[in-house]
């Protein structure tokens, strides 16, 4: 399955690369090898946008789930709430997903500029806030944009009401999703350098 927007990329990539191939069929010499190489040149850009656009259907896990597939940057309390940074990389899937049920309570963007999502600095980035409520009290998902990332995607507007594991965006080339949850109702489940899945992995559980 692919996500939506795939075709914008795909289908413009595809056309170049079978045009370039049966452009080569009518020429000889030079002129062939290089349509032949620009029509290699288009397939793997294909296949990696294929790669890129990918969207598997998964079944949510347990407790508090990742809202983004990739590694854990950093997991820290701040302000009363844990926040929770996972960098995605290129090749990770880029859907990022509801970590618990909820409804959106209101959708915004903020910032400037466009530093690498890995940096300290990348905080004042361009990004776009998810308010949610649940049933723990406010949830923040937040999408920043990166230094080649820089389109966000949202696939929810507000009021909508969402189950843990629903698609909720997703970021074009890589960035960073941050979760921030009240810290006096879960405990982390996860440290940095750990690799977690959209949906699946537990990042956090309530407390009893």
């Amino acid at each position: 399955m692919l996500a939506p927007g795939a075709a914008r990329f795909l289908v413009p990539v595809g056309v170049v690369a079978v045009l370039l191939a049966a452009a080569s069929f009518g020429v000889a010499g030079a002129y062939r090898y290089l349509l032949v190489g620009g029509a290699v040149a288009a397939l793997f850009l294909f296949a990696f946008f294929a790669q890129f656009f990918r969207d598997p259907e998964r079944a949510p896990g347990p407790e508090i789930v990742s809202a983004a597939d990739g590694r854990v940057q950093s997991v820290t309390e701040v302000d009363g709430r844990w926040h929770v940074a996972v960098f995605m990389n290129v090749t990770d899937v880029h859907v990022n997903r509801f970590p618990l049920d909820a409804e959106v309570v209101s959708i915004r963007t903020s910032g400037t500029g466009f530093r690498p999502a890995y940096g300290e600095d990348a905080t004042h980035n361009v990004q776009r806030h998810y308010e949610l409520a649940t049933a723990l009290g406010p949830v923040e998902v937040v999408q920043l944009t990166g230094l080649v990332a820089r389109r966000l995607v949202s696939l929810v507007a507000p009021l909508e009401k969402h189950r843990k594991g629903d698609r909720l965006g997703m970021i074009l080339l890589g960035s960073r999703v941050d979760v921030f949850l009240p810290s006096d109702r879960v405990t982390p489940l996860v440290t940095p350098g750990q690799r977690v899945v959209a949906g699946v992995t537990s990042i956090a559980r309530v407390r009893p």
